[in-house]
Order: structure tokens, then C-alpha cells, then sequence
């Protein structure tokens, strides 16, 4: 392991960053179908699936993990923050439907890098004490997600090794100057299954098959360890040319828009090497 990524943790930590909206209500499930970029109603009760919303263009407001508790109750997991201001948005397009849109204040993420105790893949697990349980890693690279009312510890170098294994697994964690900036092709959300091609009208459908069934899509991610630490929205550079950027960082770990023919020879970031590594695989639900 590289001297600039951060050690790994041992117990659950509270993830500071991440918070939660809860919709519910009898057309939780419809309302959620019509705003959202996944498939909700097939995706059956107790279960999770990665998500985003999307402008009206086809650009990425926001990733999450949505979680169906029941046929009346999603919740979404906003690793970057922000619930607060997402609820209120989406209470906008709540007309006369039946659902309530709440940003869960009262709950808490808390993550360990092992195993679940019984979640599996997509399928949750409700433990003792309202606890849901997610598993959020792979066979190779065990990690857990717990919603709970009681929030674990908390301390920096555990959210870096967190938020560095996410990068790893090519889960891109926006900041909000890259909000509204990228495509879900760009971001490389099919290799999570979060978007979907075949369901119905919702922000940005349109734009996303296109691109699907044209291919069009001409960039897309990849994981890059720097020599020195980036800042999102830093240039990608090769010889004297801009041909990439900067979409998130975790430490000396980034993810960035790169085109899907790259050129030979070095890249860089801010004058230093930024040296091309593989993603991780196994965090698709």
C-alpha cells in the first residue's frame, strides 16, 4: 500500500458526511420511479440499489444508495451530504401524491471495513435496535454500512480510509461544484448498476439512452494515484494538452473524466505524476 493512502480501520465509524432523506408514504415507491434514475419498483422489498438524480440535461445531481425497507418506505443514503436540501427540492414534485419527503436527521451511518453479519449483496438485513444493515463490499474487500440510531465513533484517518476505499470501487463522492458537471456514462455509474436504460420517463432519460443506444459516450472514469494530492476540477494534463479533470479526491486517490482512448505516455496533475490504477469490482447491486 502506498504511503499516501490511509490505514485501514478496525470497528464501525460514523460516516460525518453521509445523511439520509426518507420517503414515505403509498407512492413512495411511484414518486421515487418517476424522479429517479434506477428501476424502483422492481426492486423488491428489503433490498437496495445504487441510484442518482439528474437534471432535466442528463448531469448528475446526486448518487445514492436507495434502500426499500417496505413497499411504503425508501430511504436514501447521500454518502455526500446535502439531505437536507435534496428533500426540500423534491417536495416540489410531490403534487398529490401520497409521500412525505424527510431529511432523517435523527439517523445515523455507521461503516466497518468487514463482513456483514447478515446482509448479503442487495438484500438488507433489520438487526436488533431498528438497525439496517447493508453490505457495500465484495468477497475480496468486506465492508459494511449500519443505519442506526446511535452513532459509532468518529475520526478522520477512519473517513479517508473509507472514502478512499469507495474511489477504489469507483464510486464517485461529489463535492458540490461537481454536481450538475458529469453524465452517468462519465462518472462510470453503469459499473454499479445505477441508472437504467429501459425504464420509464424521469430527469434526463432521454439524454442517457441516447448515449447508450448511439454510443456517444466518449469519456468515462478512472482511478488515478497522484505523486501530489489533487482538488476536484483539477485539469488532467498529457504533454501540453488539458484531456481530462478531476471529479473527486480521497487523499492522494482520485477519480477522474478521462477519454476512453488515452494517449500514451505520462499524465499529470498539477505538474506531478498521476499514475492510472485498476478499479475494484463486486460493488454493483
Amino acid at each position: 500500500m502506498s504511503d499516501n493512502l490511509a490505514p485501514a480501520f478496525t470497528g464501525f465509524r460514523t460516516l460525518s458526511k453521509a445523511q439520509i432523506v426518507s420517503l414515505a408514504g403509498a407512492d413512495a415507491v411511484a414518486f421515487a420511479q418517476a424522479q429517479f434514475a434506477n428501476d424502483v419498483p422492481s426492486l423488491a422489498d428489503g433490498h437496495w440499489q445504487w441510484s442518482a438524480w439528474l437534471t432535466a440535461k442528463g448531469r448528475v445531481l446526486s448518487i445514492f444508495q436507495l434502500v426499500r425497507v417496505d413497499a411504503q418506505t425508501l430511504l436514501l443514503v447521500c454518502h455526500d451530504g446535502g439531505a437536507e436540501a435534496m428533500a426540500e427540492q423534491l417536495r416540489r414534485f410531490v403534487f398529490r401524491r401520497k409521500v412525505v419527503i424527510s431529511h432523517a436527521s435523527t439517523l445515523a451511518v455507521n461503516a466497518a471495513l468487514e463482513a456483514p453479519v447478515s446482509a448479503h449483496g442487495a438484500q438488507l438485513a433489520q438487526l436488533s435496535d431498528a438497525v439496517i444493515e447493508l453490505d457495500v463490499g465484495s468477497a475480496a474487500v468486506p465492508r459494511t454500512l449500519q443505519i442506526s440510531n446511535i452513532a459509532a465513533a468518529n475520526d478522520s484517518t477512519a473517513e479517508l480510509a473509507w472514502r478512499q476505499s469507495d474511489l477504489r470501487f469507483g464510486l464517485p463522492r461529489l463535492e458540490d461544484a461537481q454536481r450538475e458537471q458529469w453524465t452517468p456514462q462519465q462518472l462510470g455509474l453503469d459499473r454499479l448498476n445505477a441508472y437504467s436504460v429501459k425504464k420509464g420517463c424521469y430527469p434526463g432519460q432521454e439524454i442517457v439512452a441516447r448515449t447508450h443506444f448511439l454510443g456517444k459516450a466518449k469519456r468515462s472514469l478512472a482511478l488515478l494515484e497522484c505523486a501530489s494530492f489533487a482538488n476536484s476540477g483539477d485539469a488532467i494534463q498529457h504533454g501540453d494538452s488539458n484531456i481530462g479533470s478531476v471529479a473527486c479526491v480521497a487523499g492522494a486517490l482520485a477519480l477522474a473524466v478521462l477519454p476512453l482512448e488515452l494517449p500514451e505516455g505520462p499524465l499529470l496533475v498539477n505538474g506531478e505524476t498521476a499514475n492510472i490504477q485498476p478499479l475494484l469490482e463486486g460493488l454493483a447491486r
